[in-house]
């Protein structure tokens, strides 16, 4: 499974990132390294939980995060 953060600045100056393959992983960072860092750490969350759930995500034999 690769994800690709996606990575845009807001007009107040913050970073927004998401992984769009994942519901719910969305956060802000004072830069766009902030941002990328936050998100995936948040993406490991969700799927940590979805495992611990019982949830099927075979897929996940390997994660991986390309480059934004």
């Amino acid at each position: 499974m690769n994800l690709r953060p996606e990575v845009e600045q807001e007009t107040d100056g913050r970073w927004l990132a998401e992984v769009p393959e994942l519901l719910g992983t969305m956060t802000y960072g004072v830069t766009k390294g902030d941002a990328i860092a936050r998100v995936q750490a948040l993406a490991f969350h969700v799927l940590a939980d979805r495992l611990e759930h019982g949830e099927a995500v075979p897929e996940l034999m390997t994660v991986a995060f390309q480059a934004a």
